[in-house]
């Protein structure tokens, strides 16, 4: 079966994934104490949007077709 070339990163099955998990990320640190609003949540948060945006960086930059087989 040949698959379809990417053409864009959100053609990646992974960054369509991320995206729902970012989402989950910040309703779910919604329900955390007040006292930890400043540092879980932030650092939560964070992580969870560098997950995407690394996709989108490392797509655009063409490092994924070192190791894609194109």
């Amino acid at each position: 079966m040949k698959r379809q070339p990417l053409i864009n990163f959100r053609d990646l099955t992974v960054w369509q994934k991320a995206q729902p998990f970012v989402l989950v990320v910040f309703r779910y640190t919604e329900l955390f104490l007040r006292n930890e609003i400043y540092e879980l949540i932030s650092q939560l948060r964070r992580a969870a949007i560098s997950i995407v945006a690394n996709m989108v960086k490392g797509f655009n930059s063409g490092s994924w077709l070192l190791n894609s087989g194109f």
